[in-house]
């Protein structure tokens, strides 16, 4: 149930699709999400829009950096979140050819009576 956000400097349309196939490939690999749970935005931003620190923490980030929120239920334990950040760094790397220093992820967990995924139900509580 995961609801990814992508947000990027403006790109091409083909590196867009590798970056979101990606993400969802790791998510259905490491975080064992169902076949056809993909739901995912992807925001391009002008550069004036788009901020970051290119050396916070000793990581050398170009702007080709690539931010991906994961909004999911809190359900997964550290081992498999940790599984889940390598394994999206290694299919960027992969395809479309970013830089593991150009991969920001950031995991939000809520409740899983949090979630409405049509109808106005809550599927999952």
């Amino acid at each position: 149930m995961p609801l990814v956000h992508i947000a990027l400097r403006h790109t091409t349309p083909e590196r867009i699709a590798a970056i979101r196939d990606g993400v969802y490939a790791a998510l259905r690999a490491s975080f064992e999400v169902p076949e056809n749970d993909r739901f995912i935005l992807v925001s391009q931003h002008e550069a004036h829009e788009f901020d970051y620190d290119p050396g916070y923490l000793g990581i050398a980030r170009s702007d080709e950096l690539v931010f991906v929120r994961i909004n999911c239920s809190a359900s997964r334990g550290v081992t498999q979140k940790k599984a889940l950040y390598r394994d999206i760094v290694e299919r960027l790397v992969q395809s479309p050819g970013l830089r593991p220093e150009d991969v920001f992820i950031h995991l939000v967990e809520t409740a899983r009576e949090n979630w409405s995924f049509g109808h106005g139900a809550m599927q999952y509580a």
